[in-house]
């Protein structure tokens, strides 16, 4: 196929919105991420299928796409008839799936008992007994909501996560159609390398990887590189016990990080680029080459793309499932067929990186953003968030939590938002305790701080980070001082065992907190661990070493009690 202009990729763009206008057909979403397929989704789409086919419908349309983001509901499916609002059905079994075709696809009646709203029927009859009107139109009978009107995607800003559970991302046509290569359109045909990295360094972009350094100013660094070969890679190695929001992303919407991989590529000038992706995610590596193929048939990858002499390709790297290969040169060693050991910096990897190359390392969260900052500016990306920390930021929210899920809010949001409106409280009825946010490199947030606004800064001086943005939850009867534990045992097991205190220190206080958890605690103990961490902060090879000690420091900052409790009840 021949290579695709600006103007034919705007071409589509049209088609296919006029297509969907002029589309009178009742739409089934059936959500297809990782979550939805081990709750069974595969058998929901099939009986869906078979459905149709029985009914001899031919106005129905089945659209697969990715997590739709709540995933302790799944399967999920959404319903979307003209004329009504959609409506999200939880938990869909073979059966399930049965009757809301027979009533709603078909009959156009609403099953109120399985839609995911159910629980917000009473607020929304107060809200017309009250106001006499609706805020967002409900639903069909006003007894259930519109799905923005649930407060788990009510208090959400979808900007990373704006195409989930909206496109099938194994087309194309979808994500250009919600203005996908836009942003690459712009910064291809009318930008110049130093423009570009001039909008995403005024955006206020930081790394979501965890690191928070400023994207644009990485960028120009790379860039002041004199180099004919470059290289702009993805870290997509998310290995954070409980986070899950890389995958999300790559499932739902690969071709926003082709598209923000295009750009960068563009402004440092680099041709070639990897996505290094654990293989532990085959729905992600799939779905990732599927789109990497489209992308180069329809020029957008490859050679002249868009037809302005511009050449960039990508592939696609599965990693072992490392957690040190999450480290930036461990990750890069990784790639040139070396064991995934840390390196000392400098050099940076913006000087000497992949293959000594001068290399860009973001994360997919980051990448995902830049289409947008190009296509809509630096000024709409920094109008939310706080004064040192702009945009929006993705959370994994597990644990003691109601709604478990992938969740995106604007930074500065409060910690008691995420946990008591997006994640509908703590489970059972039970007490919140504490949320471990920045796994095995950050640390635990209180009941007291359950206010905290969630800012890099803010997070840091409470002894956590705001990290990749994973973010387990507590109640009251969990032990701190067990969770210490977990992550000082994963720190361990993960260490690459190339500097001592990253091999031998981990192991060392590991073998205190197991004492401690034991019952078998010794006065001296709590002081013994002090020491270990700041020994372990000041001395480890990589940051993924120097952080390990967190948890331990962040619990005996707040849960001290316990340290003590289990000691004093051996004595």
């Amino acid at each position: 196929m021949k290579s695709k202009t600006a103007d034919d990729i705007n071409k589509i763009k049209q088609t296919v919105i006029e297509r969907n206008k002029s589309n009178k057909s009742t739409k089934v979403y059936v959500h297809m991420g990782t979550c939805g397929i081990a709750s069974g989704a595969i058998d929901v789409l099939n009986t869906l299928r078979k459905e149709v086919k029985d009914n001899k419908i031919t106005d129905v349309k089945i659209i697969t796409t990715g997590c739709a983001g709540i995933c302790s509901k799944e399967p999920l499916i959404t319903v979307e008839v003209q004329e009504q609002e959609p409506v999200m059905y939880q938990c869909v079994d073979t059966k399930k799936m049965s009757e809301i075709f027979k009533s709603h696809v078909l009959d156009k009646k609403v099953l109120k008992d399985y839609a995911f709203a159910r629980g917000m029927e009473i607020q929304i009859k107060d809200r017309i007994k009250n106001n006499g009107k609706i805020e967002g139109q409900a639903a069909i009978d006003n007894s259930i909501p519109g799905i923005e009107e649930i407060p788990f995607f009510k208090f959400q800003e979808q900007r990373v996560m704006r195409n989930r559970g909206f496109i099938d991302p194994n087309k194309i046509d979808d994500y250009i159609a919600r203005d996908g290569y836009q942003g690459a359109i712009k910064a291809l045909t009318s930008m110049t390398s130093d423009k570009i990295i001039s909008e995403v360094y005024d955006s206020g972009i930081k790394g979501r990887g965890g690191a928070g350094f400023p994207t644009g100013l990485k960028w120009k660094f790379a860039a002041k590189e004199e180099n004919s070969i470059k290289y702009v890679l993805c870290n997509a190695d998310e290995g954070d016990p409980g986070a899950y929001m890389d995958r999300s992303v790559l499932e739902s919407d690969p071709h926003s990080i082709i598209e923000g991989m295009i750009i960068a590529a563009k402004a440092i000038g680099s041709h070639m680029g990897y996505i290094y992706c654990r293989a532990e995610y085959p729905l992600a590596v799939e779905t990732l080459n599927k789109a990497i193929k489209a992308a180069r048939t329809y020029g957008l990858l490859g050679k002249d793309i868009l037809g302005t002499g511009f050449e960039f390709d990508i592939e696609v790297y599965e990693g072992a499932g490392a957690f040190v290969c999450g480290e930036e040169t461990a990750l890069m060693r990784s790639i040139e067929g070396s064991r995934g050991n840390p390196r000392p910096r400098p050099p940076y990897p913006a000087h000497a990186g992949l293959r000594e190359k001068p290399t860009i390392l973001n994360n997919v969260e980051t990448l995902s953003n830049i289409p947008q900052i190009i296509a809509k500016g630096s000024k709409w990306f920094s109008n939310i968030g706080t004064e040192k920390s702009k945009g929006t930021k993705v959370f994994s929210i597990t644990g003691d939590i109601n709604n478990v899920g992938c969740v995106e809010v604007p930074i500065g949001t409060k910690l008691s938002t995420v946990i008591n409106e997006i994640g509908g409280g703590i489970t059972e009825g039970k007490t919140f305790k504490a949320a471990q946010l920045g796994g095995p490199s950050g640390g635990m947030i209180p009941i007291e701080h359950i206010d905290v606004v969630m800012d890099y800064d803010t997070l840091i001086s409470l002894g956590s980070i705001m990290g990749s943005g994973g973010l387990i939850v507590m109640s009251d009867d969990k032990s701190a001082l067990e969770m210490a534990e977990f992550f000082m045992d994963f720190c361990k097991e993960e260490s690459c065992g190339k500097c001592i205190p990253g091999r031998e220190g981990t192991k060392q206080m590991l073998n205190i907190l197991n004492r401690l958890c034991d019952g078998k605690g010794k006065q001296g103990d709590i002081e013994k661990l002090e020491n270990l961490a700041f020994v372990i902060k000041n001395t480890a090879l990589c940051a993924l070493g120097k952080t390990a000690p967190n948890p331990v420091l962040s619990t005996l900052r707040y849960f001290r009690n316990e340290y003590e409790d289990a000691i004093s009840n051996n004595i």
